[in-house]
């Protein structure tokens, strides 16, 4: 097998500062809710209970998302139309340690609000809302025992890497935007000092992270520092305020000066001090190793496998599960490959099988990091050309390509999609990261991830469905990087590759992503040493001592991550599996791919019950 490198896998970015997306502390008024438990007979009574519920979830919804200044903006575009007026607007960033007490007592009120409705009264699309909400409000409630197991300064979705490129992104369509923006960086220090709070109580308790996480989130805050007088955040800052009509000169430069100070004044000093705090804190962990030495850290890592990935899986279920799609992918590369030399030799080519599997996977142009955007751009294009047949057609967007800045090569992902506003989802952004070595296939399966038909188009088409608001407020990572790793497989079979090629390249992949999710899970549940992870990839022949200690320090930092993605896959692919027992020769790639795209992110139990 080939590996393409043992970093961290493309992700989505979202505007979430921990886990917990959304925290429901709310007190449901009973005159919005007010509508019993009584059962509806009539046509009438059956609207009203349903027009009761919306009017719940878009003041849940109202609620929510005003209460962070970062959330609002990346969630609308136009909040005055959700009904969100300007005095409901406070420039807030979010607390960085919030109190778990507070967060339960929300989600109760919030549950007896759900309550109060009477559900089979609710239509279809009312009940799936009903249902994501409640699900969402138990996994909640279920990890609150382990409060202060979350880690929001770990080394692959972070505050420290997160909240930059979240401001680097941040819209200016009116000096509106700008004099938030300004506001809401000079909050940056105190929310840094906040989670710094919460890693002190970490380690109050003998929960801090791993020595090598906590060098990796130093490393990463160093790089942020990096290149001040020219950092991104100047640079950006002024093409966005540039493109912006209506400022005169002197505002343009007062608000570039502004900008320009608060850096210097207040977010370089906050995460130099950041530094400092995790450099006298970074030696107080208890524990080097996986979840599972921790006190309950197994039951921890349980907690958070299931809300990672969205899957009704117990752990030693996903292991068999992971241990059965490799073998089965390990017999369609064999097979594949039996055909490839069965052609060769029917053309008078003896291949030797080892040179034959070397130059298959050798597939694409050489490594680059010189990645051109009208390369990227082509891509996309053929791309979305592709899939028109094989997915429901999606309405007109545009995606834009951009750099990751080169100070923060080495700390992001390969590459990033910026999900868009509610009410702005036509215009999409993608990050490629230069930093990391690929050849023209990796960028043509990473953009199909990102792009088509992965995580751009699956936001575009939910979006386009406008489905209730409250819904784009959870985050079902399992359901959303399933379905994107899904269309990365897939997009082998739209490369300009032959059949046997394709099938070789993609199970390689699936392979690769399976045993990382092996050692996920052999990591924080079962509690491998480094040794022990290095005997497990040597196998199957692969790493070497330093690649080891990249993954398993990358496991170390962010437990489940890989699963999300692997487990999301196979769920995916267990539902086409049970559509196609259902439908037989009716089975048509379109269709399923609607039904599952129809019910947009929520738990698998929930797509399985809603997709048909």
């Amino acid at each position: 097998m080939r590996e393409r490198g043992m970093k961290s896998k493309k992700k989505t970015y979202t505007v979430c500062m921990s886990k917990v997306a959304v925290l429901l502390c709310i007190c449901v008024v009973a005159g919005i809710v007010g509508c019993g438990t009584k059962t509806w007979k009539s046509e009438k009574n059956r609207e009203n209970e349903n027009a009761k519920f919306q009017t719940f979830t878009a003041n849940l919804f109202v609620q929510e998302v005003s209460a962070n200044t970062l959330t609002l903006h990346y969630t609308l575009e136009h909040p005055e139309t959700y009904g969100i007026t300007s005095q409901e607007q406070r420039v807030a960033l979010g607390s960085g340690n919030v109190d778990p007490k507070q967060t339960g007592v929300g989600i109760e009120n919030t549950s007896t609000a759900m309550k109060k409705f009477t559900y089979k009264e609710l239509n279809r699309e009312n009940q799936l809302t009903y249902d994501v909400i409640d699900h969402y409000l138990k996994d909640v409630k279920g990890s609150l025992p382990y409060w202060l197991y979350r880690e929001p300064l770990n080394g692959v979705s972070g505050a420290q890497t997160q909240l930059p490129v979240l401001f680097s992104e941040y819209r200016f369509s009116s000096e509106k935007d700008v004099e938030e923006y300004l506001e809401l960086l000079a909050k940056v220090p105190a929310y840094l000092d906040e989670l710094m709070q919460y890693e002190t109580e970490k380690s109050e308790v003998g929960l801090f992270m791993p020595k090598t996480v906590a060098e990796q989130t130093i490393r990463q805050s160093q790089a942020f520092l990096e290149q001040k007088e020219s950092h991104y955040l100047i640079t950006t800052f002024v093409e966005r305020i540039r493109e912006l009509e209506g400022l005169s000169d002197e505002k343009l430069d007062a608000y570039i000066e502004k900008n320009a100070a608060i850096l210097e004044r207040e977010i370089f000093p906050a995460y130099e001090k950041l530094i400092r705090d995790l450099e006298k804190l970074k030696r107080t962990g208890k524990n080097e190793e996986g979840l599972c030495y921790l006190p309950k850290g197994r039951e921890y890592y349980k907690n958070l496998v299931r809300r990672e990935t969205g899957s009704d899986l117990t752990v030693p279920e996903m292991k068999r599960r992971t241990k059965k799609q490799i073998q089965a992918d390990f017999q369609a590369m064999e097979q594949a490959l039996g055909l490839w030399i069965g052609a060769d030799r029917a053309d008078g080519k003896e291949t030797a099988t080892q040179e034959t599997v070397g130059k298959i996977l050798a597939l694409g142009k050489e490594q680059t990091q010189d990645v051109k955007l009208g390369e990227v751009q082509w891509m996309l294009g053929t791309l979305e050309e592709k899939i028109k047949g094989k997915f429901p057609e999606l309405i007109e967007t545009s995606v834009e390509v951009k750099y990751v800045p080169e100070s923060m090569t080495e700390h992001l992902s390969p590459a990033f999609y910026m999900i868009p506003a509610l009410d702005r989802y036509g215009e999409n952004v993608i990050y490629i990261n230069q930093g990391y070595e690929r050849d023209g296939i990796a960028l043509f399966t990473t953009l199909a991830h990102e792009g088509y038909p992965g995580h751009l188009y699956q936001t575009v088409y939910y979006a386009s469905r406008t489905p209730d608001p409250i819904r784009n407020l959870f985050t079902y990572s399992g359901y959303v990087e399933g379905w994107a790793t899904y269309a990365e497989m897939c997009s082998y079979y739209l490369a300009d590759l032959k059949k046997e090629q394709a099938i070789l390249l993609q199970k390689n992949a699936s392979i690769l992503l399976g045993l990382y999710s092996l050692a996920d899970m052999g990591i924080h549940d079962e509690g491998w040493s480094r040794e022990e992870l290095q005997t497990f990839f040597a196998g199957y022949g692969l790493g070497n001592q330093e690649s080891i200690d990249q993954i398993y320090d990358l496991i170390l930092s962010d437990p489940a991550n890989y699963l999300k993605y692997y487990i999301g896959y196979l769920e995916f692919l267990d539902l086409k599996e049970d559509y196609v027992k259902e439908n037989g020769k009716e089975f048509r790639q379109e269709t399923f791919h609607k039904c599952v795209l129809d019910v947009g992110p929520a738990p698998f139990e929930l797509v399985e019950k809603y997709a048909w």
